[in-house]
C-alpha cells in the first residue's frame, strides 16, 4: 500500500501543506475597511522586510568578494524606519503592546474597561502629538537629502506620522469598543 493511500499519512501531508502557506497573525474582529486597512499594513511590512532581507544577503556576498553597494545600507536602513512604525501600527491592531498588566489585571467588568479607556485617550493624545510634530519634522526636511539615494529625507521621517495615524485609526477603534462595553476579550479575542 502506498504512503498516500494510509488515511494517517494523508492526513499528516495535508496538515504539512496547509502548515507550509504563509499566514499573518489572526486579527481581531473589525469592520471591514480597518481590517483592509491592517492588512494593508501588514503585507507592506512582509514586503519591505522580504527586500531588507534580499538586499542584506546581497551585500554580504559583495563584501565576501570585497565590495560594497552602500545604496543597500542607506535603503535597508530607510526601510527599517518604515517598518518599524508600520509595526507599531499592526501591533496597535491587535491590543499587542507591552503593558504592564498586573493592576489591570485585577480589575473587572466596568473598572477594567474604564481603566482601558483611560489608557487608550492617552495613547490617542500620544499619537496626535506625534503626528502633529512629525510632520513639522518632515515639513522642515524636504530641502535635506539621504546621502546615497539622494531623496528627501523627509521620505524617511514621513513614517512617524505615518505611522502614528495607522495607530491612531487602530486605537480610536478600539476606544470605541470599549465605550460600545466590550471586554477586552471580546476586542481582541481569546
Amino acid at each position: 500500500m502506498k504512503p498516500e493511500g494510509r488515511p494517517h499519512c494523508k492526513a499528516a501531508l495535508q496538515e504539512r501543506f496547509a502548515m507550509s502557506h504563509f499566514r499573518l497573525p489572526p486579527s481581531p474582529p473589525a469592520p471591514k475597511w480597518i481590517r483592509w486597512l491592517g492588512h494593508a499594513v501588514d503585507w507592506t511590512i512582509v514586503a519591505l522586510g522580504s527586500v531588507m532581507v534580499i538586499m542584506v544577503f546581497f551585500n554580504v556576498i559583495m563584501h565576501v568578494i570585497g565590495k560594497d553597494v552602500a545604496l543597500t545600507t542607506e535603503f535597508c536602513e530607510f526601510m527599517m524606519v518604515w517598518v518599524s512604525f508600520l509595526g507599531g501600527a499592526s501591533v496597535a491592531r491587535r491590543g499587542l503592546h507591552m503593558t504592564i498588566t498586573e493592576f489591570l489585571n485585577k480589575l473587572s467588568g466596568p473598572m477594567r474597561r474604564l481603566a482601558d479607556g483611560i489608557i487608550q485617550v492617552f495613547c490617542l493624545a500620544v499619537l496626535w502629538l506625534l503626528v502633529k510634530f512629525g510632520m513639522g519634522i518632515v515639513m522642515a526636511n524636504w530641502g535635506n537629502e539621504l546621502t546615497v539615494l539622494g531623496w528627501p529625507m523627509a521620505l524617511q521621517y514621513l513614517s512617524l506620522p505615518v505611522g502614528s495615524a495607522m495607530m491612531m485609526i487602530f486605537v480610536a477603534f478600539d476606544l470605541f469598543q470599549i465605550l460600545r462595553g466590550k471586554s477586552r476579550e471580546e476586542r481582541y479575542g481569546g
